[in-house]
């Protein structure tokens, strides 16, 4: 039966995704449901819990709350909380309850914002999408609210990074590499979106000389900031260094001529392309001379990125599984959505090489090598332990070597 997940785990949902990218901004983050889903969130989902304050809160609507759809205490809980926290902004979300019984949040975030002079944002979320749908909700809602005016380029060459949450890059210095790498090509450091950055420096994203976009959730703010301001947007990320190095030229040459909207990755060779010839590495070369390629499973820009990086690297094939939401924009031909865990059992039948999350490790043939690659939307803070740093670093420790593991293995070895 399909869209059932029956042998493993499911990825967060789009109201937690929205929770994610809003963490940071300063604003009364509020999910209209249950009180059980914000537990689920803190404890599950969000690394940053522990450590960093957000005001960030549930509802708790009731039984006959639910049944009656009283939407006037909701408004008052609302704008009580806003007045005392005196936040930037509030966000309501959705999730199955306000969802089954047809709750306006637009419409509530209206009057919240009516009442209290504060900007208000209403998410129709309803806890089935995918987090990949929730964060390119809020970070577009996010841009389209604050990124505003008429900003000119900034002197220096400036970039901004879009999509970046800890649900596809966990807390294990990916955030800081990547910008430094950035640094490295010349670049002042613009906006983050969300992780490291304020509701502020979003503001003046439009200062910005290029976006780059490392997640299917930075997507849709790239292209209102691209028509706001022409700002042009590379997708990408730097794993690896031979891919690093290709990603860097295209960011700069985008910047130079303000006029590139592309996903890198789908530009770089494929493996076995003539005149790419790697070192000798005795396990890379055995490794290439099997037909199968290595499927790599996760969100498509992590993903492809670090396909790319692997053929660039080691002239490995590569194809991406990708189980999330997506656009064609950001695949490479060959690779496939697989959105049901019946899709991917089709799909790992017959493989030989797989890098993904370790809760698929029970789906793949047990004569396949599997190569851990952890992704917190998924498996949540289980496998932080061997979730490493694959930005701008060679990549043969991590598919000779580094994170590969027999079927059964735990987590933490």
């Amino acid at each position: 039966m399909r869209q059932v997940t029956g042998l493993t785990s499911t990825y967060s949902s789009d109201e937690f995704g929205i929770c994610s990218a809003l963490f940071e901004l300063g604003g009364l983050v509020v999910m209209h449901d249950a009180s059980g889903c914000n537990s689920t969130y803190t404890t599950h989902d969000e690394p940053r819990w522990y450590d960093m304050d957000s005001m960030v809160y549930i509802s708790a609507v009731s039984e006959i709350e639910a049944i009656m759809g009283d939407d006037d205490k909701l408004i008052r809980d609302v704008v009580s909380a806003a007045r005392e926290l005196k936040p930037r902004f509030t966000a309501l979300i959705g999730a199955p309850i306000p969802y089954m019984i047809g709750t306006d949040l637009p419409a509530v975030a209206g009057i919240v914002e009516e009442e209290t002079g504060i900007p208000s944002i209403g998410f129709p979320a309803n806890g089935m999408g995918l987090y990949t749908k929730g964060i390119s909700m809020a970070l577009a809602a996010v841009t389209e609210r604050f990124a505003q005016g008429e900003t000119g380029r900034s002197r220096e060459p400036s970039m901004n990074v879009i999509g970046l949450t800890p649900l596809d890059f966990s807390l294990n210095g990916t955030a800081e590499s990547i910008w430094r790498w950035a640094e490295a090509l010349g670049f002042r450091r613009g906006a983050c979106m969300a992780m490291g950055s304020s509701l502020d420096e979003i503001s003046r994203a439009g200062e910005a000389h290029v976006n780059l976009v490392v997640s299917y959730g930075g997507l849709e703010a790239a292209r209102i900031l691209e028509r706001r301001y022409g700002t042009p947007w590379i997708a990408g990320v730097p794993f690896g260094k031979a891919f690093a190095e290709r990603l860097g030229q295209l960011v700069l040459e985008a910047a130079g001529t303000g006029g590139r909207e592309m996903a890198a990755y789908r530009s770089v060779p494929r493996a076995g392309a003539a005149g790419r010839d790697p070192a000798p590495n005795p396990a890379r070369d055995a490794a290439r001379g099997k037909e199968s390629p290595l499927l790599v499973v996760g969100e498509s820009v992590y993903s492809a990125s670090f396909a790319a990086a692997v053929e660039l690297e080691l002239n490995i094939p590569t194809r991406v599984l990708c189980p999330v939401d997506t656009e064609d924009v950001l695949l490479r031909e060959g690779d496939r959505r697989t959105p049901e865990e019946d899709d991917l059992i089709e799909a790992f039948r017959g493989a030989e090489r797989v890098a993904a999350d370790p809760l698929f490790r029970q789906l793949v043939p047990e004569t396949a090598e599997f190569f851990d690659l952890p992704h917190e939307a998924f498996s949540g803070r289980i496998y932080d332990r061997v979730n490493r740093n694959m930005v701008d670093v060679p990549l043969d420790g991590f598919i000779f070597g580094g994170t590969k593991a027999p079927r059964g293995k735990g987590p933490r070895g």
